[in-house]
């Protein structure tokens, strides 16, 4: 059964589309933002929100908890601020990331796989998985998000797009919508198993994702340039630094979770589907 409000600390991307599902099986959500200004725009759109760290900020009791605020190097602010509260809570979804995996070198990433992070963000993203576990939360481990607006789209529509091209390199991708079904499922199972990656089926280069955007969108190629040439930023070579397959295999046998958008090209149709229909 579904909770009847959830509460969003990081009312970001993926908790807005949530939020969006939820509404038409008359779930509330309220949340918190970093930001005055974000709060602000969150209830123009009709829902409830605050400023936190800022703002005195209490979650409903008996509410669903969705985390996704950034950890620091002690773990999860969250879990400091409000872990004497998680008890009163319905159910608490952590959203981490596959980064905890490190290089894999193109192998695949189960739920079992040890974990190697292998840069300051994954490893205090790990250190926070462990916060919240041991207070019973469902961890959700995410690849590279997209959407509707953030999506390799927007990055051909802003012109100088580049197709770094790394050869053997893959990454795993999630659309929005496929997280937002995973969550909502995963309120409604009570299933022992407590982390899950959440992806696509079909992991894939970044230059043969964006060529297939500059198709959708009938604009040229952009110019392929080889990785050893493309003077990448250093987070950018960080990113490109790890290869791995991540298995989505659990959360479909656990949660009977299916994704809509099972590859890249499912999804950027789906984006410039929905993107044309909002203009």
């Amino acid at each position: 059964m579904l909770p009847t409000q959830l509460f969003a600390f990081g009312f970001g991307y993926v908790a807005t589309e949530l939020a969006r599902i939820l509404k038409a099986d008359g779930v509330a959500t309220a949340g918190t933002t970093r930001s005055p200004a974000s709060a602000e725009r969150l209830r123009a759109s009709g829902w409830e929100a605050a400023s936190w760290p800022g703002q005195d900020v209490v979650p409903p009791g008996r509410s669903a908890w969705l985390i996704s605020v950034p950890p620091d190097d002690a773990g999860c602010p969250v879990f400091r601020a409000f872990e004497p509260l998680a008890a009163s809570a319905a159910w608490i979804g952590y959203l981490s990331t596959t980064g905890v995996y490190g290089d894999l070198r193109g192998s695949w990433a189960f739920e079992e796989t040890p974990l190697n992070p292998q840069s300051r963000e994954a490893t205090n993203r790990a250190r926070a998985e462990g916060q919240w576990r041991d207070v019973g939360a469902r961890v959700f481990r995410l690849p590279g998000i997209y959407g509707p607006g953030r999506s390799q789209l927007d990055r051909m529509r802003e012109g100088g797009a580049r197709r770094i091209v790394k050869p053997g390199q893959v990454f795993s991708r999630a659309h929005v919508a496929d997280i937002a079904s995973a969550l909502r499922l995963a309120m409604t199972r009570r299933t022992p198993e407590r982390i899950f990656n959440i992806c696509d089926d079909e992991p894939a280069p970044a230059d043969e994702v964006l060529a297939y955007a500059a198709q959708l969108l009938d604009l040229p190629m952009p110019t392929a340039v080889a990785f050893q040439d493309a003077n990448l930023s250093p987070a950018a070579q960080r990113f490109y630094a790890e290869c791995k397959r991540v298995s989505n295999a659990k959360a479909k046998a656990a949660l009977g979770w299916v994704p809509r958008f099972p590859t890249y090209r499912e999804g950027l149709a789906d984006c410039l589907q929905r993107e044309d229909a909002s203009t």
